[in-house]
């Protein structure tokens, strides 16, 4: 579905009412402004998917903005991931990707003006200071001593600031507005402070930087943005965004808020998933496990079912919980649709059939997707040892059991029917082999009288490959993870069986040459895809086949 066919919803009005009025000239200029400050999450799934379709929507264009005004923590990893999660996410930005430090000298200049104009000085307040001056929600702040000082004097000192004459913290040039306000981002913001640090865009050259609202909307001026589409924690901030552009009389774009995405099971706190990788908990911004944009994309979920994930919960205006088998229903949706079919024991025992001949090969053909006969078909081997998960079997079966066990028969999906006669234990009374016979009349057909129980996946000893394969869950066993608990963190909760590693899983030959970032439907098993950073053969689960979580909240 194209995005001009897409339903609307509270922006796509606005913008309509905008271009009905021949606003901005009926243009539409958006920008996705992402810090790079570490890995995009699914949150900014939505927001990307939201800027982009938008300006798609209205053909207009989408710029790709770093706003890298905070160089302490931010690095071209970050940049360089964020530019492949845009794009793998099936979008392309205009031009040339733009960063806030572009325009570092139009910033400075800007603010030169604001001083000019007797809206800003330097305060030499330390931050204990600045935070008693500033008073509470309910108590008015007071104004700064240095609040008067002269214009000559506060571009003076704001000189030696840009010249390095200061050490780090010592003074901040602050917009002069009113200390009385009720809306505390107007209590005379910090719009620069002093930061002796290298920056990845323009080395050693500044000393200064701006602060992010001072940077935001003069970035959007100056890029002349018509919609400025922000979360709504930036509400409170809009008039700060209205006040520097009206005062510098430049450019207005539209500052227009909409609700964050709030998934469930989940933390997307930029802060909280660096620490999850810092302190180990995960093996990086990839793991699978992450709600990285690129750890999804590496547990294999398809860019897709992204998208569609992201039109269906919507735009609003009030902030909700999205549940993640919302997202886990996409993939699935996805998937059961485009992902080629294979057979994989994850949990192998052996089984021999001892009617067949030892000799004996022979090749099943069977298609690769049982609604999609475009996909093709391929060669399955079969011989006299095979393995079957150990699930399959039961010496003693539970009540309406339609799998393997002593004196019943089964179907081998795509093979022959076989009964079991025998299972062979080890010292330790675990089942290790299976001793079956196979009936030649039932390839393809059910003779008459026949009633297998059930269907089973298998493959053949002889032809099977060893892999590895990573059964993923969801990192975190609470809802809400990241919400006051008493006496608990957001680590507290994490899943301790979000990883279940398969060492000697056995797979069918066809999977051996699969792709790297390949998805495929282990049959009865789940969604899997090949580890894209693994050069050995190694698949990592997707989602199961259907939602067990379900149940468990159900019990809870």
């Amino acid at each position: 579905m194209s995005e001009t066919s897409k339903p609307g919803n509270f922006i796509t009005q606005i913008i309509d009412k905008d271009n009905a009025s021949g606003k901005h000239g009926g243009n539409v200029m958006t920008r996705f402004p992402p810090e790079p400050n570490g890995y995009l999450h699914i949150g900014h799934a939505k927001s990307i998917c939201l800027n982009f379709g938008i300006a798609e929507r209205f053909n207009g264009k989408c710029n790709l903005r770093f706003d890298d005004t905070n160089p302490e923590k931010e690095s071209l990893e970050y940049i360089n991931s964020i530019k492949k999660d845009v794009q793998w996410l099936g979008f392309q930005w205009n031009d040339e990707p733009k960063f806030a430090s572009n325009y570092f000298d139009q910033l400075f200049d800007f603010a030169v003006e604001l001083i000019k104009l007797e809206k800003a000085y330097v305060c030499k307040l330390n931050a204990d200071q600045m935070r008693e001056y500033r008073g509470t929600l309910k108590e008015p702040g007071k104004n700064s001593p240095y609040r008067d000082q002269s214009a000559a004097e506060n571009l003076a000192l704001f000189m030696q600031m840009k010249n390095g004459d200061f050490a780090d913290g010592e003074m901040v040039l602050r917009a002069k507005i009113d200390m009385a306000s009720p809306n505390i981002n107007m209590r005379d913001p910090i719009i620069y402070r002093i930061r002796h640090v290298h920056h990845h865009q323009t080395g050693d050259k500044w000393c200064v930087y701006p602060m992010y609202d001072f940077t935001h909307c003069l970035s959007d001026a100056l890029e002349n943005i018509t919609h400025s589409i922000c979360t709504l924690e930036f509400q409170d901030h809009r008039p700060l965004y209205d006040w520097v552009l009206d005062t510098l009389g430049t450019v207005h774009p539209q500052q227009v808020e909409f609700a964050r995405l709030n998934l469930n099971y989940t933390v997307t706190s930029k802060r909280k998933l660096k620490q999850l990788v810092d302190e180990n908990h995960v093996e990086g911004w990839d793991d699978p496990r992450m709600s990285t944009i690129s750890g999804l994309r590496r547990r294999g979920y398809t860019a897709n079912s992204i998208r569609n994930f992201c039109e269906r919960i919507g735009v609003t205006k009030s902030d909700g919980i999205v549940d993640v088998s919302m997202l886990e229903h996409a993939i699935r949706e996805d998937l059961d649709q485009n992902a080629n079919r294979a057979m994989a024991v994850l949990n192998p025992i052996k089984v021999t059939l001892t009617n067949y001949p030892e000799d004996k090969e022979e090749i099943f053909t069977v298609n690769n997707h049982p609604k999609n006969e475009s996909a093709g078909t391929r060669n399955v081997p079969f011989s006299k040892n095979l393995y079957i998960d150990a699930a399959d079997f039961a010496e003693v079966p539970p009540k309406k059991w339609k799998r393997l066990t002593l004196d019943s028969a089964v179907r081998l999906r795509g093979g022959y029917v076989i009964t079991c006669d025998e299972c062979i234990k080890d010292e330790h009374g675990d089942v290790v082999e299976l001793l079956c016979r196979y009936d030649e009349n039932t390839l393809g057909v059910n003779p008459e009288g026949y009633k297998p129980k059930g269907v089973i996946h298998w493959v053949s000893a002889k032809h099977a490959i060893t892999a590895e394969v990573r059964l993923y869950d969801r990192l975190f066993n609470e809802s809400a993870p990241d919400a006051n608990h008493e006496g608990k963190t957001f680590l507290d909760f994490i899943n301790e069986d979000s990883l279940i590693v398969l060492k000697e899983a056995q797979l069918e030959p066809s999977l051996e040459s699969a792709e790297k970032g390949a998805g495929f439907q282990f049959e009865r098993e789940g969604y899997f895809c090949r580890d894209c950073e693994s050069d050995a053969i190694v698949f990592n689960r997707t989602v199961t086949l259907r939602d067990s979580w379900a149940k468990i909240e159900a019990k809870g």
